[in-house]
């Protein structure tokens, strides 16, 4: 199952005063809580402001007040750094004034909005030793467009401001345009590289609001969800090992890669794990020999990779490469309000599972030093965990069929929660329904709209040389982050 929280709009912690929102909030960030996310949605009297906070329990917690567009309210990220992304958005979307905020730049350009994309406010370093190289927003190959700036004093990485949104295609709206019963193929393709993840969250939303349990499936979901990381794992392994020259690795991880979404496959008709999850149901297939025989796939899968690992992880020239580059330390990351595994490797646990069943009492896996090597060493690690998952999850041989139950109506007046840990972190889905029982706000976050400026932090003082490497150790998604 997901983290998932169902409110009465009206048992939502309201506040007639935004000043009493704001100073709520910041006693229970003060007092441990963290920030899950804060968005606005239009409202006869301005603007609803949303905040979700997230307690040591997994616990989740929501507090909104209405603001006034013009009025605003003084800014969070002072105190609570994360919130900065959240605000610029909400100063994007809605004209909402953010009072002295550090950084009050568009996450994206949204169609039709008053600002173009030529007339970005980048930062400037003014000096005779300076220089600015500007990447992109075209790459060569099928990288997605983004734009990447970079502040250098000779080869020396002083800033890096990442500029993103060319990808922008109006999700939440269209989210809005059809019976949200039916919304799972958009969904899936929100971030296609985490579409189990996305409709897992989309269908645990639905299925609160439709009162239908679904915890049959929970199963079939985390096997389908372990088997979209351990794919995009080896992906980003064979990525590294491209850009540091380690064609080995690099064309070892791509074949296994082939194996995990082939088994995603077998099991629900796609490599990319699209159809997997129903709302209220499961696309997932699966009979004794078709287990068997996937279990002897990831067995073989593991023993690969674990040979190509001690490779890799073992090579001088890698390790030159990594040790050491795109360093984020424990504080930042905490600060920065990061997720997923870019969290984890700084040292921050982090990961919605141990809240959920299944994982209930994994232990957390982190690493400490915060740069490319550890990432690469967590992704190794994690990709292991969740073969062993799948592995001991497929070995009764459970019999699985294809569920596809009709749901009922959506329940009036309602605001619900939904969160599930991608292989990237924590995906985020935030329904509510209006008092005739209609959807009328679908707000969707990817891990990658809060891990972009861990990045841009991680290439200080690095060479410029080093952005590819930092660029993948990461492994955000463009798409996932304009929406």
């Amino acid at each position: 199952m997901s983290a998932t929280v169902l409110l009465n709009v009206d048992a939502a912690d309201a506040h007639e005063d935004v000043r009493a929102w704001r100073d709520a909030l910041l006693e229970r960030l003060s007092a441990g809580h963290r920030l899950v996310t804060l968005y606005g949605a239009p409202h006869p009297e301005g603007v609803r402001v949303t905040a979700v906070v997230q307690d040591d329990a997994g616990e989740l917690r929501a507090s909104r007040a209405v603001v006034s567009a013009a009025t605003g309210f003084h800014t969070l990220s002072h105190d609570i750094p994360g919130a900065h992304v959240f605000e610029r958005e909400l100063h994007e979307q809605h004209a909402v004034r953010i009072a002295d905020h550090p950084w009050l730049k568009p996450v994206r350009f949204e169609r039709g909005g008053g600002v173009s994309v030529d007339e970005y406010p980048f930062y400037a370093m003014r000096g005779k030793e300076t220089h600015e190289v500007q990447v992109g927003p075209i790459h060569a190959g099928v990288i997605e467009p983004g734009a990447f700036r970079f502040l250098c004093h000779g080869e020396l990485v002083h800033h890096l401001e990442i500029h993103l949104g060319y990808q922008h295609r109006g999700v939440e709206r269209l989210l809005l345009q059809r019976d949200p019963r039916a919304l799972a193929p958009l969904v899936e393709q929100i971030a296609g590289d985490s579409s189990v993840a996305h409709t897992w969250a989309y269908a645990a939303a639905l299925e609160a609001l439709t009162a239908h349990d679904a915890s049959e499936h929970d199963l079939t979901r985390a096997v389908m969800l372990e088997l979209e990381r351990v794919a995009m794992h080896l992906a980003g392994l064979g990525g590294l090992a491209t850009d540091v020259g380690f064609t080995q690795a690099a064309s070892t991880y791509a074949r296994l890669r082939t194996a995990a979404i082939n088994g995603s496959m077998a099991l629900c008709g796609s490599r990319f794990g699209r159809t997997a999850v129903q709302p209220g149901g499961s696309g997932v297939a699966l009979d004794g020999a078709t287990a068997a025989e996937l279990l002897l796939r990831f067995e073989a899968l593991d023993r690969d990779a674990r040979e190509i690992d001690a490779l890799f992880l073992g090579a001088r020239s890698v390790r030159h490469r990594l040790c050491d580059t795109g360093r984020v330390d424990r504080y930042t990351a905490a600060e920065l309000g990061l997720v997923g595994m870019a969290a984890r490797a700084s040292g921050v646990a982090l990961d919605q599972r141990v809240y959920c069943e299944p994982w209930r009492g994994q232990v957390i896996a982190t690493a400490s030093t915060g740069d490319c090597m550890a990432r690469a060493e967590l992704r190794v690690r994690e990709l292991h965990s969740s073969l062993d998952l799948v592995r001991r999850w497929l070995a009764p041989a459970p019999e699985w069929r294809r569920s596809r139950p009709q749901l009922g109506a959506l329940a009036p007046s309602r605001l619900v929660i939904a969160v599930v840990e991608g292989w990237r972190g924590e995906v985020v889905h935030a329904l509510e329904t209006d008092a005739a029982g209609a959807l009328t706000h679908y707000k969707v976050q990817d891990p990658s709209l809060r891990n972009w400026m861990g990045l841009a932090q991680a290439v200080r003082n690095n060479e410029i040389s080093d952005f590819p490497i930092c660029n993948k150790s990461f492994d955000l998604s463009y798409c996932g982050n304009d929406l």
